[in-house]
């Protein structure tokens, strides 16, 4: 029998109480922000309207790089320190301490502009006042971080700027000549290696345009039509249903690149529909919370660290959308396919959407909405830079808002979405000055070709060794530290080991960019999955094993363009006709992987169908010739068995 949901505003199984206590796993990720009114909500509105007017602007004028740093970083500590709470029991409101913080925070900045061009030329022998300002920075941003990510952060960070001056202490092969606080401070905030270094010139230019872009999609209700899209585009199958929230993730994670924040929103409204589908609890949760992770694998924004990615590597901004197409398609493909053998396997209902509109007549009153987004990419193809592409998105998606009198960005929605993009950058920004002390450390002792040797040597030269350590050293820094700063990490003392082995330096960093993002997913801080939990009602360690199972192809693509020279052929690199067979051989070696985690294709499998299947999508996945074709036989020999043989149409939903 059909049931009938409400669409997008079906919430009446979710509890106000399920949804603050998933949105505390949001503050978890980005930050506790306070919540304030008065003349201190007023003073923090106009510096972080100030802050997006500042950083317009350096979209197209001309700013010298250091001075555009140094000002975000001071823009970013001053509001921190007014914006997170020193302790939960602050939250409501700021303390002199807080306020003598953020006042505090301007004067190393200040400092530094005072006398800049001497100042530049001491980082080596800097002055007793340089190594003062610099130590308080230091201090200050250890605060930030400690405030907006956990004690985690920042103890990583002290611990990294103690090795840097125990050096001589230390046993072979970790030792090095060791630095004095002097060396150490000049380093870190007198040159473009520490604070103000890759990880701060990301934050100052692409991550907060695309905060501020996604700021105003918010506030013209492009979030609202995406969902409202994908329940009308997705209607009138059992599947309708999974693959409603999986095109809903894709189209509201894009724009956001934040895995919690993509589940919590969509989970909220998508939860009652999954429900009445026949989805238990934890099945449901493992579902937003992989649609949620694809919102920062997904072009055209993907996730901060992406932007990091270009820095590292010298790219465009361009290329690394381009090399994550095919993933980001497998990553879906494999969603959609699992939602697709779900719905047979558990006799999943149909259910009918009550919407407004249909689906064309939603897509003509509000499908201007999906014009900035293809203009990112347009401009950045016509060969226009990603911050002039995201600044032209911007003004576009403005512009458009004006097409109808419900979406228009009238003065108090613009004051609203560049206060937004501002506050919602801090968390990342505190995270990327904090990780720019640790690149500081690691180029100042050369501890990255330490690192990697020790790890080589480990793995005895082998590439799959070396990528199964190196993935391993990313998830267990992915428990501890949000997914910008655990890819920093990991790119400079991880991917260096890859990258001597032959790995193409786009696909090891492509590999530790991949393996960062699923901390999300890793217990014991799955934050995307607790969040999810949160709103159903699951048991949170159930619903992380739903997520596994969805995002299975993000723990496998990695080692495609990793293993062998032919697989980059996934990143769309190397000769055409090894790109076309790399993709062929990978949605089929996914397909098969999906069919043997279900436990189902036409019907269920029996034991050698299911170890058939298994074990063709691994070999398929191997981008070798030989174990293709044999994978490709193995697949075939178990579609043909289960084409020969009857077996129950359906079993228990929860299975």
């Amino acid at each position: 029998m059909n049931e009938e949901a409400k669409g997008p505003d079906a919430t009446s199984l979710v509890s106000q109480e399920a949804i603050k206590k998933a949105e505390s796993f949001i503050e978890e990720e980005e930050g506790p922000s306070r919540r304030l009114s008065g003349r201190m909500d007023r003073l923090i509105t106009v510096v972080a309207v100030l802050m997006s007017l500042v950083h317009l602007y350096a979209a197209v004028g001309v700013v010298m790089t250091q001075v555009l740093r140094g000002i975000h970083v001071m823009f970013v500590l001053f509001l921190s320190f007014l914006v997170f709470p020193s302790f939960k029991r602050n939250k409501f409101r700021i303390t002199w301490l807080d306020i003598l913080l953020s006042l505090v925070s301007l004067a190393p900045i200040l400092y530094m502009f005072f006398d800049f061009e001497e100042f530049i030329y001491r980082s080596v022998i800097p002055n007793h006042w340089d190594i003062f300002f610099g130590s308080i920075l230091i201090l200050l941003i250890l605060e930030a971080a400690r405030r907006s990510s956990g004690w985690i952060m920042p103890m990583v960070v002290i611990a990294f700027l103690v090795y840097a001056m125990i050096g001589p202490e230390l046993p072979k092969p970790w030792t090095h000549r060791g630095y004095d606080l002097g060396r150490i401070v000049g380093h870190m905030y007198m040159t473009l290696e520490g604070i103000f270094g890759v990880p701060i010139d990301v934050s100052s230019t692409f991550i907060i345009l695309f905060t501020i872009y996604g700021a105003f999609l918010e506030v013209s209700g492009a979030g609202k039509f995406f969902i409202d899209f994908s329940f009308a585009a997705m209607g009138g199958k059992a599947s309708s249903a999974g693959r409603t929230v999986t095109l809903a993730s894709f189209l509201l994670g894009g724009p956001s690149g934040s895995g919690v924040a993509t589940t919590v929103t969509l989970g909220a409204v998508a939860y009652p529909m999954l429900a009445k589908a026949g989805y238990g609890k934890d099945a449901a949760g493992g579902l937003l919370a992989a649609g949620g992770i694809g919102a920062i694998l997904s072009p055209p924004v993907l996730g901060a660290a992406a932007f990091l990615i270009a820095e590292f590597l010298k790219l465009t901004y361009l290329d690394v959308i381009v090399m994550a197409i095919v993933p980001t398609c497998l990553y879906y493909w494999s969603i959609f396919l699992m939602v697709e053998l779900d719905s047979r396997k558990f006799g999943a209902q149909e259910v009918v959407f009550d919407q407004a509109y249909s689906l064309g007549r939603l897509t003509l009153l509000y499908g201007f909405h999906f014009v900035s987004l293809i203009v990112i990419v347009l401009v950045m193809i016509i060969g226009y830079t990603p911050i002039m592409a995201v600044f032209l998105a911007t003004v576009v998606a403005f512009l458009m808002s004006f097409v109808r009198k419900d979406t228009a960005i009238y003065p108090a929605k613009l004051i609203k979405a560049l206060r937004n993009g501002s506050t919602g950058v801090l968390g990342v920004a505190c995270t990327c000055a904090a990780a720019g002390v640790i690149v500081g450390v690691v180029t100042l002792t050369g501890l990255g070709l330490k690192f990697s040797s020790i790890m080589i040597s480990y793995a005895g030269g082998s590439v799959f060794l070396t990528a199964v350590y190196t993935s391993l050293v990313v998830w267990v820094i992915g428990l501890a530290v949000p997914v910008t700063a655990s890819y920093i990490i990991a790119a400079v003392i991880a991917a260096p080991a890859l990258i001597m082995l032959g790995v193409p330096e786009y696909a090891a960093h492509m590999f530790v960019f991949y393996y960062a993002i699923l901390s999300e997913v890793s217990p014991p801080t799955a934050l995307s999955c607790f969040a999810a939990a949160a709103l159903t009602g699951g048991n949170p360690y159930k619903t992380t094993l739903f997520a596994w199972k969805y995002t299975l192809p993000a723990f496998i693509v990695p080692f495609m363009f990793t293993l062998q020279q032919s697989g980059v052929g996934i990143l769309l690199k190397g000769p055409p006709l090894g790109m076309v067979w790399a993709i062929l051989t990978a949605f089929l070696g996914i397909t098969s992987l999906a069919f043997g985690v279900e436990n189902w294709c036409v019907r269920q499998t029996t034991l050698y169908e299911r170890i058939a299947f298994i074990v063709a999508g691994l070999l398929l996945v191997y981008p070798v010739l030989p174990f293709d074709a044999i994978g490709i036989g193995l697949m075939l020999l178990a579609v043909l068995s289960q084409g020969l043989r009857k077996g129950p149409d359906e079993i228990s939903f929860q299975g």
